[in-house]
């Protein structure tokens, strides 16, 4: 019997051994990218791998006396644990913003990630996702830490057939380094893809600590600072200017045949209703300056005309004077509104921008369903501020910035458009939104999406140029832009950051003032029309409509 226990923990010893270096072998090959995990048999591709991390930390355990290999295995342990849970994480920001995962600033996005998980999966879901998450970081840590420090023990053990395999292995590293052997996709033999994770993780501090001076210097750069008050826009004097945003309204919205029909679609035939009216367009692209989410960043680099793609930026300009385009028409006599219906909370970054009066969540009244994360449909906002701001008599010029959200992910429910008589407070959306397909049902299907995304782009276009073509008068002058393209999910990992603009008016003399833009004629930018970085737009804009600024 005792020969039967001694066999059985034998056994048991050696599949958790082999388990403990097979977690260990895995975290460390397991790259931070979806994208970049090499086709076909994963498991086969990443056993030909050799991780530089594995022959480094096993050569310096073994150089220690026991007490510190005890202690060095520990911390390289939990250290391991802690870069996969970094690129899991990498992972997810990877599908959703095309980028990776800032450890200094991007924490503020986790209540949003965990806000569309309710939207998808039901408070519950979410909850359970979430606690799943953190059981899944403690299992990680726990388990890497407790699987190196039984590694080294046995490595120890055997210290002298370990050197020799690690000599072994270390010259077959650097061979195969230099040669630039490659398995399948692209993945070289000789690995270190956890010492670069490690290695760009910690240089974020640094980084981030170097982008905000760097900030600090741009942000006192402003042409157009001491431009007069009077000498402010005098080429738009008597224009209402509309400037609006269309959440998610990508470059790949208008140009990614996978899904584009319908938008494509749409702007053939809005154009068309606004050449019944007597108006016409002109249309290029800007690239933002995020991609898949963030829409503040963007909206903030198109208003100030700095580059905002990190919080750090965002909180710092926020708390300047910078003047930003609703503050230049502000300054121009302008009465300035922000239509802001994705603002549910307290919105201190208003007083920033110059707003005289912002109509959020709260006040537009809206007596309907929430569409997930869009509080209200398009079309209700664009009604709401028709009455509310622009039906006004007697008024001065306004100014109004408006962020449409009906195209927000998860793009489900949607809305569909309404004869604007019939639109109300709202309430007539109840009956279309309960009957139509939800987002849980949507994200079942990845072309489900897609299809759902476009359609949620050509509704929130055309409630735009619906709005110009029922309430828009001779001296309505409107301009309108993509915050940032869709998640990875939709556009894949490798779509541009690009994202259409277009400006709408009746008077010709609008667009002569932008004739050497090179913008296509029309709703639609076309292929090659210019690309600007957004944050250039507003020393454009100024320097065509100001002429004054034309000096600076």
């Amino acid at each position: 019997m005792s020969q039967i226990k001694h066999h059985v923990r034998r056994v048991g010893g050696a599949v958790v051994t082999t388990l403990a270096a097979l977690l260990v072998f895995l975290e460390l090959v397991m790259p931070d990218q979806i994208a970049r995990l090499p086709p076909g048999n994963f498991w086969m591709n990443a056993l030909v791998r050799i991780p530089i991390e594995a022959i480094v930390a096993i050569a310096v355990l073994l150089a220690l006396p026991e007490r510190a290999r005890r202690i060095g295995a520990t911390v390289l342990g939990f250290v391991l644990g802690l870069l996969t849970i970094v690129k899991i994480v990498d992972m997810g920001f990877f599908a959703v913003l095309a980028r990776e995962f800032d450890p200094v600033l991007d924490w503020v996005l986790f209540t949003d990630g965990y806000h569309f998980l309710e939207d998808s999966m039901g408070e519950a879901g979410a909850f359970g996702v979430a606690a799943g998450a953190v059981l899944l970081c403690v299992a990680l840590l726990t388990g890497t830490t407790l699987a190196v420090r039984r590694l080294s023990r046995l490595l120890a053990a055997h210290a002298r057939p370990t050197r020799h395999a690690v000599f072994a292995f270390a010259s077959a590293w650097v061979i195969l380094a230099v040669l630039g052997i490659q398995i399948v996709g692209g993945i070289p033999v000789a690995g270190r893809a956890a010492a670069e994770l490690a290695r760009d993780t910690a240089l974020k501090v640094p980084q981030d600590i170097a982008d905000r001076k760097t900030f600090d210097r741009e942000v006192k750069v402003d042409a157009f600072r001491n431009v007069p008050d009077a000498q402010l826009l005098t080429a738009l004097r008597g224009k209402d200017v509309i400037v609006s945003f269309v959440e998610s309204y990508g470059r790949d919205a208008v140009e990614n045949p996978d899904f584009n029909s319908a938008v494509l679609a749409q702007l053939k035939a809005d154009d068309a209703k606004l050449a019944t009216k007597g108006f016409s367009a002109r249309s290029g692209f800007l690239t933002s300056s995020t991609a898949g989410g963030g829409s503040w960043l963007a909206h903030s680099t198109f208003l100030s005309g700095l580059w905002i793609d990190n919080q750090q930026r965002y909180r710092s300009l926020v708390n300047t004077d910078r003047l930003t385009l609703t503050r230049a028409f502000k300054r121009a006599g302008y009465r300035t509104v922000g239509v802001e219906p994705g603002v549910t909370f307290a919105w201190p970054e208003g007083q920033f921008y110059g707003y005289d009066q912002v109509w959020d969540s709260h006040t537009l009244d809206y007596h309907g369903p929430m569409l997930s994360w869009s509080t209200m449909p398009d079309q209700f906002v664009m009604k709401q501020f028709q009455q509310l701001e622009y039906a006004k008599k007697n008024r001065g010029p306004l100014l109004a910035e408006i962020t449409l959200t009906s195209s927000h992910t998860p793009w489900a429910p949607l809305p569909t458009s309404l004869p604007w008589e019939q639109i109300g407070d709202g309430s007539v959306y109840g009956p279309m939104i309960n009957s139509a397909e939800g987002a849980g049902s949507v994200w079942k299907d990845n072309e489900k999406i897609k299809q759902a995304y476009a359609k949620s782009v050509a509704y929130s276009v055309d409630s735009l140029t619906s709005y110009v073509e029922k309430y828009g008068d001779d001296n309505l002058v409107m301009v309108f832009l993509g915050d940032h393209q869709p998640a990875s999910v939709v556009v894949g990992q490798n779509a541009s950051k690009d994202v259409p603009i277009s400006i709408v008016a009746k008077d010709p003399k609008v667009f002569e003032r932008i004739a050497d833009w090179g913008w296509t004629t029309g709703l639609t930018p076309a292929p090659d029309a210019p690309v600007w970085p957004m944050n250039e737009f507003r020393d454009r804009f100024l320097t065509a409509y100001s002429p004054a600024g034309e000096s600076h």
